[in-house]
């Protein structure tokens, strides 16, 4: 499966790309480079506002938090092939839609009832950074062996005591028509066993009212894999990874990131859990108790998962020395996500980089993470930038892209598995930060796109903003979506977004709709 991805990786390099562009998974694929090598239609040189700009906008029942997926030339029953861009929205609905031009959607389907099944009102959850109603967040995954697309999705539904039912549910969809695949839906139920440190057994069970996904999912070696956090530190959670075997939905293991404390979310600002070649997977935890040396809570870490016969467990771990500092202050380690360098030259060729509220990168040796150490950090570098990442890197040719909130775009040159500073995007700082999408033709061409969305304040709204960078130079920006506001203007903004870049379209999520822009003749 991991073949079917659009970046593949060589013992030292990427790989010539496939003919296709497509986007089967958050940020292109499971190592999350957040690049499209094999983007032909869109370069530095038509990407400006005389030749690019919005072209139209598909108009959907809820905001979209959600990267947009795309799949081209896929053979839909009755309508013909077409390329389609699918579409989850916060009301609980998934669209496919002609990626290519306004039009009905291909297929709609809605996992409400509008007289006993709702998504969740804001209230419910105490927490207005998901607002007005909570339903799909996480950016589903698709299998396209299977043609199964993955989507989990939380509903509210009428009960008499208590008068309401809080469920979530993982659901395997047809990606030519939107049927439920057989077994599917499953509802999310899990209970860990655990025992404190004075050696007492209690249980843990999952809350679907308390835990909320943000992550996306994750498919690799036939296995989904989804994570939790919470809203706003509401409620008694944990960081929770749930793992479902890919065709019969069956559960295979279950992780909890603080067995024996509490809280230590899977946040990573939207981004997906990253996995290597070998299938181990990466998380990285917020907020919350640690005692990494005893093997059981772990409070802003990264952390490498495995299965170890039926059992997930953590492999090896990296936790900063000032974990309890990051965690007294709210300063998540797990504020953004985890990103897989392809095979470096030098001493350690398998890198993994993430960083979080303390605006720290943390460039970390996969065989070998450091584990915690009192007074010292044992990583590969740190790279200190200002401001929070609440997003996560993206890399291309030989550079990292990072863009930090209150801060601007930095391109880090990576030479023998080390980090420099090599330009820094043009103008004022922006707040918030932003995880970019590259799209290149291999390695040429390359732009680096971000959206600028709101704060962590819900009011005032303010427009999403679109804008693309020579990666070559992102000191250079070739275009932003205010250039020509009256034809190019974006929708409202919701936070975390990602842009998606296929086939000479970028797609945008706002508010009860996807902008969609391109090169205008």
């Amino acid at each position: 499966m991991l073949g079917s991805y659009l970046v593949l990786f060589s013992s030292l390099a990427i790989v010539a790309p496939p003919a296709l562009s497509q986007l089967a998974t958050s940020q292109y694929n499971n190592q999350r480079t957040g690049a499209n090598l094999a983007e032909t239609k869109l370069t530095p040189a038509n990407v400006n506002s005389r030749e690019f700009g919005k072209l139209f906008s598909l108009k959907v029942d809820g905001d979209v938090y959600a990267q947009p997926l795309v799949v081209p030339r896929l053979e839909m029953p009755g309508q013909g092939k077409h390329d389609v861009v699918f579409i989850a929205t916060e009301h609980d609905s998934v669209y496919a839609f002609d990626a290519d031009k306004k039009a009905q959607p291909l297929w709609h389907v809605s996992f409400l009832d509008a007289a006993k099944v709702t998504a969740i009102p804001a209230q419910h959850l105490r927490c207005p950074f998901i607002n007005p109603e909570v339903g799909i967040t996480s950016t589903p995954v698709i299998d396209l062996e299977q043609g199964t697309l993955f989507v989990l999705a939380r509903t509210m539904e009428q009960a008499s005591d208590p008068p309401y039912k809080y469920l979530q549910r993982l659901h395997a969809l047809d990606i030519t028509t939107g049927k439920e695949r057989p077994g599917s839906p499953v509802e999310i139920k899990a209970t860990v066993t655990a025992e404190d440190r004075e050696g007492k057994r209690h249980e843990i069970v999952f809350d679907p009212l308390v835990e909320n996904p943000r992550a996306a999912l994750l498919l690799v070696n036939g296995t989904v894999y989804l994570t939790w956090a919470s809203s706003c530190d509401v409620g008694d959670y944990h960081g929770w990874v749930i793992a479902y075997d890919a065709r019969s939905l069956q559960q295979k293991g279950v992780f909890i990131t603080s067995p024996n404390g509490k809280e230590g979310g899977i946040w990573q600002g939207d981004t997906g859990p990253a996995a290597d070649l070998s299938g181990n997977v990466f998380v990285v935890t917020g907020n919350g108790d640690f005692d990494g040396s005893a093997g059981n809570d772990y409070g802003d870490s990264i952390l490498k998962l495995t299965f170890d016969r039926d059992k997930l467990l953590v492999r090896d771990y990296f936790t900063p020395h000032d974990q309890a500092r990051l965690n007294s202050k709210d300063l998540d380690l797990g504020g953004g996500g985890p990103m897989l360098l392809p095979d470096q030259n030098g001493p350690h060729p398998h890198l993994a980089l993430a960083g979080g509220k303390d605006g720290a990168l943390f460039l970390i040796d996969r065989d070998h993470m450091g584990k915690f150490q009192a007074g010292a950090d044992d990583v590969v570098q740190i790279v200190k930038l200002k401001g929070s990442l609440l997003a996560a890197p993206a890399y291309w040719n030989h550079h990292v892209y990072v863009f930090n909130d209150d801060d601007v775009l930095h391109d880090l040159k990576v030479t023998e598995g080390k980090l420099s500073r090599e330009h820094d995007a043009s103008g004022a700082p922006t707040n918030p930060g932003a995880t970019p999408t590259i799209s290149a033709n291999g390695d040429r061409d390359g732009i680096a796109w971000t959206i600028s969305t709101r704060t962590w304040q819900v009011f005032p709204e303010r427009l999403a903003v679109l804008h693309a960078y020579d990666a070559a130079d992102v000191f250079r920006e070739l275009y932003n979506s205010t250039e020509n506001s009256d034809r190019d203007q974006a929708g409202i903004s919701v936070r975390f977004t990602i842009p998606s870049v296929v086939a000479g379209h970028v797609y945008v999520g706002a508010r009860s709709e996807v902008d969609v822009y391109g090169l205008l003749h």
